[in-house]
């Protein structure tokens, strides 16, 4: 929608004008605090297309755009907003970079992140940003994995969160109920959620979609059960709402809870809540682990780091649990919910505290023996998108599941999408070290050359010795790490090697090569290959010192200095430009250049002879009438130091 900004002339309609803003405003504040954001909407926008805007509004407009998942609109109101001023709260910032993502705007949106990050302090979400600078390069890699489609069983209206039921798939629908008096939460503008079941086939297609479990289904939300594999109990989300009571928070808002079923005589019956709800806070989206001895699901309680967490309790006998525990690192300040585990315990869970493409991004770990979870990985495109991609089921065995996303060109609000899993997501890269160590001269293997292992920090990890056939290993390394291997052998030069090793799991060789610390001198030789002295270059038509050129005639200088009896030959040489008596008057002053800089920096005069040779002894192909490049022409140019005597 396009924003008209109307300025009235006469005071006393500004006076009416502003009167009607404000009451509007307090209407749209009112809304705004019942958390009936789409009511809050048409008033706020109206207002603003009379003109009439300050920072508070455009927040809060773009906020109950954001807290509908309408981040295309929330990112041109946020853009309105920090145009109008950057001193808003951190939030906002993070809110801001979402929503930019949605719109494709990746480079501002981590600029947003960044922002956020030293504004917010030791927010997880903005540290997690600055250590994934690369986060999009990750996701890459983890993309293409899946081959997904709409599910078929969409509506206009929201269709989300499903769960495998013997053979079926349950999800969740705010379609029109079919009641009379048609009840929508002012929140979403839509009707509340109830359960719909799916006959799932083999191939995972979907069809005859119908109200599932009359007892279950409420006037209120339910969504997101999870089944027992009997198919005999259920847990499942509902409003705070038993047995015709309705509960409240101080606030008086009804929150979510999860409740529990069981199945008598193919009906679902002797509902409960769970005992670790309240009504100061909400508990939703369960799943149950494969043993069925744990339950996972996302909650705000006390102890909750961010807008919802990840949790899980066991459970101790039919209606007896464990305390609720926080999963700790995987949740952020940000959003964790929809947890699903599968059965060879990798945990999937929506987020928008770690990186990712904007939104909701659906997100894996692996749980450990020991309890602990392994790095978090983005599951990448297509399975994630720029919007809210969540509540993503699968059946290992057959690498078929189902997502919940309210991506663009869908058919509601929220639709589910079947996917297959093409390739799975490699979790435990694991990555070895080795090597062999020779003679950079002759290739000759180097035994019991003494080898230390540093990291990027030069912190000393391992040491280990060449064997006879010249061979090391370090063994285990950590992928995507940069490591720094010494190699120390009598009679040869000490030598680093930096290396990277790769973020997949395999090998990496990393052959060495020593130098001699004393080398060998033949009479003929040039310095500049048995020294490793770069060729002396000139510029074109130049005979002077280049700077760069100065370093390794030093080098010259110096091999003179330490052995007093040697007397070398320099010989200059040209391009096949210009023509050839032009090439050799210049090489020849550029050989006596050199000679002379030598002379003068303390070589006796007899000691150095020095010649030009034009265009004569070519490197390359590089003739008179070749096109050649200028790096291939600069090749010639070059000056060489031939030993004539020892």
């Amino acid at each position: 929608m396009k924003i008209k900004f109307i300025y009235i002339a006469l005071f006393s309609l500004i006076a009416v004008n502003v009167y009607s803003q404000k009451a509007g405003e307090r209407k749209a504040d009112k809304n705004y605090d019942k958390f009936a954001y789409i009511d809050a909407i048409k008033t706020y926008e109206r207002i603003a297309e009379k003109g009439y805007k300050n920072p508070d509004m455009l927040q809060k407009i773009a906020n109950a755009y954001y807290f509908n998942a309408d981040l295309v609109n929330a990112e041109k109101w946020y853009g309105e907003l920090f145009a109008m001023t950057q001193d808003v709260e951190a939030e906002n910032y993070f809110r801001y970079a979402q929503s930019l993502k949605a719109v494709g705007n990746y480079t501002k949106a981590d600029e947003m992140m960044a922002a956020f990050n030293v504004k917010s302090g030791n927010d997880k979400r903005g540290l997690l940003a600055k250590e994934q600078k690369d986060y999009r390069e990750a996701i890459k890699r983890n993309s293409g994995r899946y081959n997904i489609e709409d599910a078929g069983i969409n509506s206009e209206y929201s269709d989300y969160g499903p769960a495998f039921y013997m053979d079926k798939v349950v999800f969740t629908s705010t379609r029109d109920t079919g009641n009379f008096s048609k009840r929508k939460h002012t929140w979403t503008d839509q009707y509340f959620s109830n359960l719909y079941g799916a006959d799932l086939s083999a191939e995972g297609a979907l069809s005859n979609t119908d109200r599932y479990g009359k007892k279950l289904n409420s006037k209120f939300h339910e969504s997101t059960p999870a089944f027992t594999k009997d198919g005999k109990t259920v847990y499942f989300t509902r409003n705070n709402y038993l047995d015709g009571k309705k509960g409240k928070d101080a606030n008086k808002v009804t929150l979510l809870k999860i409740y529990k079923a069981t199945l008598v005589d193919e009906k679902w019956t002797n509902i409960k809540e769970l005992p670790f709800n309240s009504d100061s806070y909400q508990v939703a989206h369960p799943t149950l682990s494969a043993d069925e001895k744990t339950l996972y699901f996302a909650s705000d309680m006390p102890g909750t780091k961010g807008l919802s967490d990840i949790y899980k309790v066991d459970i101790l006998a039919e209606d007896s649990y464990g305390t609720p525990v926080n999963l700790g690192d995987i949740n952020t300040e940000g959003r964790e919910t929809f947890p699903f585990i599968t059965s060879d315990n990798e945990l999937y869970f929506a987020s928008d505290g770690h990186p990712g493409l904007g939104g909701l991004d659906i997100f894996v770990t692996k749980l450990e023996k020991d309890g602990s979870f392994q790095q978090v990985h983005n599951i990448g495109e297509p399975a994630n998108s720029p919007f809210d991609d969540f509540a993503l089921i699968i059946n290992k065995a057959n690498k078929r599941g189902f997502l919940s996303s309210n991506r663009p060109n869908g058919v509601g609000n929220d639709d589910i999408y079947k996917f297959l899993e093409t390739k799975e997501l490699q979790f435990d890269c694991e990555q070895l070290l080795a090597g062999i160590v020779t003679d950079e001269e002759t290739g000759a293997i180097l035994p019991n050359t003494k080898l230390t292992l540093f990291d990027e920090n030069f912190n000393k990890l391992k040491e280990t010795v060449s064997g006879p056939d010249g061979r090391y290993d370090f063994g285990e390394v950590e992928c995507e790490k940069k490591y720094y291997v010494r190699a120390e052998q009598p009679e040869y030069t000490t030598k680093e090697v930096p290396v990277i090793i790769a973020k997949e799991s395999g090998s990496t060789e990393l052959p060495i090569e020593l130098e001699k610390a004393v080398k060998s001198i033949p009479i003929g030789g040039d310095l500049a290959d048995v020294f490793g002295i770069n060729l002396i270059y000139f510029d074109l038509d130049k005979w002077n010192i280049r700077p760069d050129a100065a370093v390794d005639i030093a080098k010259i200088l110096d091999v003179l200095n330490e052995y007093p009896n040697m007397k070398i030959d320099i010989r200059s040489h040209t391009d096949s430009r210009q023509t050839h008596r032009y090439n050799e008057v210049l090489s020849d002053r550029r050989a006596k250049s050199t000679r002379d800089w030598l002379i003068k920096n303390g070589i006796a005069p007899e000691r150095l002879t020095a010649k030009g040779y034009g265009e004569t002894q070519l490197v390359n192909k590089c003739a008179d009438g070749v096109e050649c490049t200028e790096a291939e022409h600069q090749l010639n140019r070059r000056s060489q130091f031939i030993i004539t005597a020892l």
